[in-house]
């Protein structure tokens, strides 16, 4: 009388099994739509699998998924996003605004015991095809909430939620959202941070928005580490102790970031971080100077100079 039930269960299990090998045998686009906000697509080359949105620009992968190695970290800037836990190795909130395929908040919840990570996305389309093509999986402590992140981070400071780390990452194919640029959001966005709450941005590393990025940056968080790498196009503002005015930051004690990274080593190999090489970059970044031109005005909710890099994307 029982067998009916038990063959009856094992069907959803066959199905994802069926899902998965057919992922992984097909190649070239496997799903296409169009959303509010975006073109999406979903595209296989061997063993890669990526999502890709289409406005501009036709190469613009948001994230990518190595169906040999899930847990490896396929873009280089997602891999540099791991140096957050050299400043702290314990987040218990972390905030990341974008989801794409879901790499970011799979990786630090793979890591990090009793975490409890929010991830906001505009689009229900992205979500819906980060949990059907790259199985991302939401939880209690994996959240991700379908919101406007201007919405949301409103929302957040009169429930007066804190965060240790913020990552921002939003993208729609052209580049990011100008009203997740501009000052005002910025402030709000540190209001969230706690005491000694991280900031990281994840920007382009040469657009004709850099020097008004990087001012906007500089106007809000005071000095901030401008880390680049030869092997991509991207760049990351990262801001320690955001929250605190530069000069009531504590100093640095970069020789704690390597011992941090040895600590690290071990978890980071799984991703293919080379944290230990990331450590000893660091510093150098620190001491950097600006790099761009600091006269530049600032990005506002009035002044938003988006056009410039759009007009540029077309050229």
């Amino acid at each position: 009388m029982n067998r009916p039930r038990i063959l009856i269960s094992m069907v959803p299990a066959l199905l994802l099994a069926s899902s998965l090998s057919l992922t992984k045998e097909r190649t070239g686009i496997l799903h296409e739509e169009r959303s509010l906000y975006t073109r999406i697509l979903v595209h296989k080359v061997n063993d890669l699998l990526c999502m890709k949105f289409t406005l501009v620009r036709s190469d613009s992968n948001q994230s990518c998924k190595d169906l040999r190695a899930p847990r490896r970290l396929v873009f280089a800037y997602a891999k540099m996003t791991m140096t957050a836990l050299l400043f702290n190795q314990q987040p218990q909130n972390i905030l990341i605004v974008g989801l794409g395929g879901g790499t970011l908040p799979e990786a630090f919840f793979g890591l990090l015991d009793n975490v409890q990570i929010d991830t906001v996305e505009i689009d229900q389309a992205v979500i819906k095809v980060a949990k059907e093509y790259f199985l991302f999986k939401e939880s209690e402590r994996n959240r991700v909430f379908a919101q406007d992140a201007r919405v949301f981070v409103k929302r957040a400071i009169l429930q007066s939620k804190e965060y240790d780390l913020v990552i921002l990452d939003a993208f729609n194919g052209d580049y990011i959202p100008e009203h997740l640029m501009t000052k005002e959001f910025l402030m709000e966005v540190q209001r969230l941070l706690s005491q000694k709450g991280l900031l990281i941005a994840n920007t382009f590393g040469t657009s004709k928005l850099y020097d008004y990025e990087s001012n906007t940056y500089q106007d809000v968080f005071g000095d901030f580490i401008n880390y680049k790498r030869p092997e991509t196009g991207n760049r990351l503002i990262i801001v320690p102790q955001a929250k605190l005015l530069s000069e009531e930051r504590d100093p640095i004690d970069t020789a704690k970031l390597l011992q941090t990274a040895r600590q690290l080593e071990g978890k980071m190999a799984e991703l293919e971080v080379p944290i230990i090489r990331y450590a000893r970059e660091l510093p150098r970044k620190m001491a950097s100077k600006p790099d761009w031109d600091q006269n530049t005005e600032i990005i506002t909710d009035q002044f938003s100079p988006v056009n410039l890099l759009r007009r540029q994307l077309r050229d």
